[in-house]
């Protein structure tokens, strides 16, 4: 394992002014990004009827305490009957015991002042609904917003969402393993998808907002508190938008975005603070994520405020591939890792042609984490590749570690750059295990300069 720069393996020199080589001060110009703008373009918007369906004319009592959610339910299925329209929650506090499900051709609108507290009662949010859990697929508890085989769906208004800091569901996490490996092993063996049934007397946790097989779809303007597991989860959805949104969640697993097996999507100009990372990009879990094959790709991160556990993450779920993801100015304040790559052996999975730029970091324990060769849980043999990598144009104020990297022996992470960035405090520039073809160009690190290209790899005996 590398713990210090190989002298003869790079030049390291003690800032310019120990006679570095001068710098292009441009950006170096990638020709991978000029695919940004028409991924962004390409991205088709919902298209919802300019009408609107104020709950309170269903019934609906914004005082916290009346169950709203038949009189919005009730306001959901005239709209979808009507053609869709704009579902909308005024100011108040409206009650939901129980699931809200979307329609196609409808926008939930939560307004300003308005607070949409679910129910804590778990019971409620059955019977249980067809769901993507860590990448496997199974029926459990419903999402608390929960939209399947949809097209031109919204979420929109600058209200809250709020899954309620006194849910039952926060209790569950140290009560999963069971189910937690017992699905697992169900999505690794190939088990049916109609004998993964997981919900009452089960521990399983839905996710705050889920969208199961969508097109077109915008998520914009609102917060979202308590959430019960990840938040925003879009699973096999095409062509949506997820802009600025306020993510104030802080329970285990409190992800705020996660893009599964989905692709044309973009996420900008949202604030983070989560219990878990705050964008994260995966593809399915061992065989159930291979079979299935959907790959997330051409994936847009851009101007967002992150502060979580991780950053940004890919995997460790990448088993049916990730491949085109842009992450650029976003601003990343403090946590463990600012950029996380995760796998194991039962994954298999490609995750390819990913580019990060432009990124302002404040302080974390690592910068760049690439923990590839966690063991199979279930004794797979199925290495995850990890390969075309480039970061460029960071400043960091502080990582205790620069970049480290574990891999397979017989599966390298491959081709990854490091491109003029700075870090002004660090402790331990590189830690490296399997490697080819890492390329330092202009990596600056406690005022020392790193450049070259180093492969570090096992001997086989």
């Amino acid at each position: 394992m590398l713990t210090a720069v190989l002298a003869g393996a790079l030049c390291v020199s003690a800032g310019v002014a120990q006679g570095a080589p001068d710098v292009d001060p441009k950006p170096h110009q990638d020709p991978m990004w000029r695919m940004v703008p028409k991924i962004v373009k390409d991205i088709d918007s919902p298209i919802i009827p300019d009408r609107n369906y104020q709950v309170t004319d269903f019934g609906a009592v914004g005082n916290g305490e009346t169950d709203a959610r038949p009189a919005i339910m009730a306001a959901v299925e005239q709209a979808s009957e009507d053609g869709g329209g704009r579902v909308v929650l005024p100011s108040g506090t409206w009650l939901s015991n129980g699931p809200i499900h979307l329609e196609s051709n409808i926008d939930l609108h939560v307004s300003d002042g308005a607070h949409l507290l679910f129910s804590p009662d778990p019971a409620d949010y059955l019977p249980v609904v067809r769901t993507r859990w860590e990448g496997t697929e199974m029926y459990g508890y419903s999402p608390l917003i929960y939209a399947a085989d949809v097209h031109d769906v919204a979420i929109t208004g600058t209200g809250v969402i709020d899954g309620n800091e006194d849910s039952e569901f926060h209790t569950w996490h140290d009560k999963q393993e069971p189910d937690q490996l017992a699905l697992r092993q169900m999505g690794f063996d190939g088990e049916p998808l109609e004998e993964r049934q997981f919900g009452e007397g089960h521990f399983l946790r839905p996710s705050m907002i889920q969208f199961f097989g969508a097109e077109r779809v915008l998520l914009s303007d609102y917060t979202v508190n308590n959430s019960p597991f990840w938040i925003n989860h879009l699973v096999y959805t095409d062509d949506a938008v997820v802009r600025g949104l306020t993510v104030d969640s802080h329970y285990a697993n409190n992800d705020g975005v996660d893009v599964d097996s989905s692709t044309n999507v973009l996420i900008e100009d949202n604030v983070f603070r989560t219990g878990d990372d705050s964008v994260v990009v995966k593809s399915g879990r061992d065989l159930d994520g291979r079979t299935i094959g959907r790959p997330s790709e051409n994936v847009v991160v851009r101007d967002n405020d992150m502060g979580g556990e991780d950053g940004i993450a890919l995997g460790s779920e990448m088993s049916g591939d990730i491949r085109y993801v842009f992450f650029t100015d976003n601003v990343l304040r403090s946590g463990a890792s600012v950029i996380r790559f995760k796998g194991n052996l039962d994954r298999g999975g490609t995750v390819e042609h990913i580019r990060v730029r432009n990124m302002r970091v404040e302080s974390f324990e690592n910068l760049i984490w690439f923990q590839l060769d966690y063991p199979g849980e279930l004794g797979g043999n199925f290495p995850p590749t990890y390969r075309d990598i480039v970061f460029s144009d960071f400043i960091v104020e502080s990582a205790n570690t620069v970049f480290e990297a574990h891999a397979p022996d017989a599966q390298p992470l491959q081709d990854v750059t490091l491109r003029n960035i700075e870090v002004k405090k660090a402790e331990t520039p590189l830690i490296m295990e399997n490697v080819q073809n890492l390329v330092f160009d202009n990596l600056t690190v406690n005022n020392e300069r790193i450049d070259g290209t180093m492969s570090w790899q096992t001997v086989p005996d």
